[in-house]
């Protein structure tokens, strides 16, 4: 075989390859939206869940799944950076930052289900917060934070040496050569590994069954004070999310429209997973567009 016959072999089963792939995911995508789009309304946005009969909705889970993630980046994220920082910019060639990398990798491979547990029996026993939103975000955390180390220290690492070097011939210090010049270039990458790690949160089910919990007690929506116990941005009380949901409806069998529920709640999972991820790419343009004007 001639090297001009193999390489249009290998473009041939490359491109097949794709189309598997995008067929599947269309195929799965197609699927949800035809039978869950026709549930979607208004109503079942924004209202309760009817227990034992018809008509609920899943306005509480939509708001507490928003509220757990936002409370998981701002835990996670700042973490994050700091630690992708140091392990890029300052730490040496040493046994126990190979120690550190090889813990990072162990802890990105753990299962939801372990990460839960521990929750459950740090932040939900031993810390007695109990099964709260706070103790769902602090097991997120834990969950997401090898990923995002792991992002954040190699969108700094791939920044080419060169523009360090510019920094300092300007004479900054190598601090304001990081914050000035390095970060604002890994903005894209770093913003990628925090939509990645967004997603996990949205459809996380295993590790927030131990922690945030299964219930969602009554919330008044007009009580925005956090130290109130019916006010959403109370983050001691417990909080059903939407993958939760999904998972107890059709666990415990007493909704009579449970399917229909389920078929509702996967798409509005699915349309709220895109529509951040859209928003996340136009703010990390935006910012990457401000930092990096000059």
């Amino acid at each position: 075989m001639t090297a001009k016959r193999a390489d249009q072999l290998a473009t041939v089963c490359l491109y097949a390859v794709v189309g598997i792939i995008v067929t599947l995911l269309a195929g799965l995508l197609g699927f949800v939206f035809v039978k869950g789009i026709p549930q979607l309304s208004w109503q079942f946005i924004t209202s309760p869940p009817q227990i034992f009969k018809e008509g609920g909705g899943v306005g509480p889970q939509l708001f507490n799944s928003f509220y757990l993630l936002v409370l998981t980046l701002l835990i996670s994220v700042p973490v994050a950076i700091g630690a992708g920082i140091y392990l890029a910019e300052y730490a040496r060639d040493h046994w126990i930052i190979r120690c550190i990398r090889v813990l990072i990798e162990v802890l990105s491979s753990l299962p939801s289900i372990v990460v839960g547990l521990f929750g459950f029996l740090f932040f939900v026993l031993y810390l007695g917060w109990g099964f709260s939103i706070l103790s769902g975000a602090l097991a997120l955390s834990v969950f997401n934070l090898p990923l995002l180390v792991r992002v954040v220290e190699q969108s700094i690492s791939n920044i080419p040496k060169q523009q360090r070097e510019a920094g300092w011939a300007l004479g900054f210090s190598k601090w304001e050569t990081i914050t000035t010049i390095v970060l604002p270039a890994a903005l894209p990458g770093i913003v990628t590994g925090v939509i990645l790690a967004s997603g996990r949160v949205f459809g996380e089910a295993a590790a927030l069954i131990y922690t945030a919990g299964m219930s969602t007690p009554a919330i008044d929506f007009t009580n925005w004070n956090p130290l109130s116990p019916v006010s959403p941005l109370n983050p001691f009380r417990p909080a059903e999310t939407m993958a939760v949901h999904i998972w107890k409806i059709n666990g415990e069998g007493i909704m009579p429209d449970a399917s229909a529920i389920s078929d509702g709640a996967a798409a509005l999972l699915i349309i709220s997973i895109l529509g951040f991820n859209l928003a996340s790419r136009f703010i990390g343009k935006l910012m990457f567009k401000k930092l990096s004007a000059s």
